[in-house]
């Protein structure tokens, strides 16, 4: 659906984005994570042919430049804020894109819009200017829809019809490349992940990699703290001990369990011991960082 090949942009004479390269197939959706500065909306409108750059995108095997923009109209974006006419009402700003009218209604009422659709677009709040934009990025079914930002300013009511609206357009082969910092929310819908760091890729790879579906060990909080790792420690059950809490087997859970139990021990919490999806991004950037900051010493 979408090829990036050996695209590098630049801003004043200095390469911001370096070498780019990756793809993305119809059904996916791509998650773009990056720091402020990073270059993630630079690389999106060069996506869209609003930035000059060198190397080549292709939408379906088409080119597209800043002077050739033919294959952007299967194209759906939004970038930065909504694009929408203050004194238009929501329907009639839908109106001025859509092909087909009722596929507009069923966004409307899709995305819960039908109470204020009819009100001038100026006396929307942030929450309702972001829905018509995210509308407006899927109307006339694209292939490829571009959302920079698009949970701004949503409550948790829309964020879970956005979630399922882009669910639903990538079944039917729409393909998705969008930029968050609200990585909890990322993760929920994005089946591919790109991290961009000082304008250089450097993780291309599917979600999954980042997602163990079982973890091999448990961090307990227990009430009595001294008392359970003398017990586990004695028991063999110990494997460590983590800002406090204790590490253990989750295969062993049960065991550990009944001992507590057994000496009035109540365990308060418990959770994987690997690394949350955030703080694997997190660790990423920091390494690249201290890599960086190395080098130019």
């Amino acid at each position: 659906m979408l090829s990036v090949t050996n695209v590098n942009i630049y801003y004043r004479r200095k390469r911001v984005i370096h070498d780019l390269n990756f793809t993305i197939q119809p059904g996916e959706i791509v998650g773009l994570i990056g720091p402020n500065g990073a270059g993630k909306t630079t690389i999106m409108k060069t996506l869209l042919g609003l930035t000059r750059a060198s190397g080549e995108v292709k939408l379906a095997g088409e080119e597209v430049t800043p002077s050739h923009h033919a294959a952007l109209q299967r194209v759906g974006a939004l970038i930065e804020a909504p694009a929408i006419y203050p004194f238009l009402t929501g329907k009639e700003n839908l109106k001025l894109y859509a092909q087909d009218p009722a596929a507009c209604d069923s966004l409307v009422q899709r995305l819960g819009m039908t109470a204020y659709i009819n009100r001038p677009a100026k006396d929307y709040s942030v929450g309702m200017k972001q829905k018509l934009g995210i509308a407006l990025a899927l109307l006339d079914q694209p292939q490829l829809v571009i959302l920079d930002e698009p949970m701004n300013g949503l409550d948790i009511e829309a964020t879970i019809l956005v979630r399922k609206l882009i669910h639903d357009y990538a079944r039917q082969g729409t393909a998705f490349l969008i930029s968050s910092h609200v990585l909890s929310e990322l993760q929920k819908i994005m089946t591919k992940v790109l991290i961009l760091n000082y304008g250089t890729l450097i993780v291309n790879a599917p979600v999954a990699s980042f997602s163990p579906t079982t973890s091999a060990r448990s961090r307990l909080a227990v009430t009595a703290p001294k008392l359970a790792r003398q017990l586990m420690e004695e028991a063999g059950l110990l494997l460590g001990a983590d800002s406090g809490d204790l590490v253990v087997a989750t295969a062993k859970l049960k065991p550990v369990e009944e001992l507590l139990l057994a000496h009035q021990v109540t365990i308060t919490a418990l959770t994987p011991a690997e690394p949350s999806f955030e703080q694997r991004i997190v660790s990423i950037l920091t390494e690249k960082r201290g890599e960086r900051d190395e080098n130019q010493s």
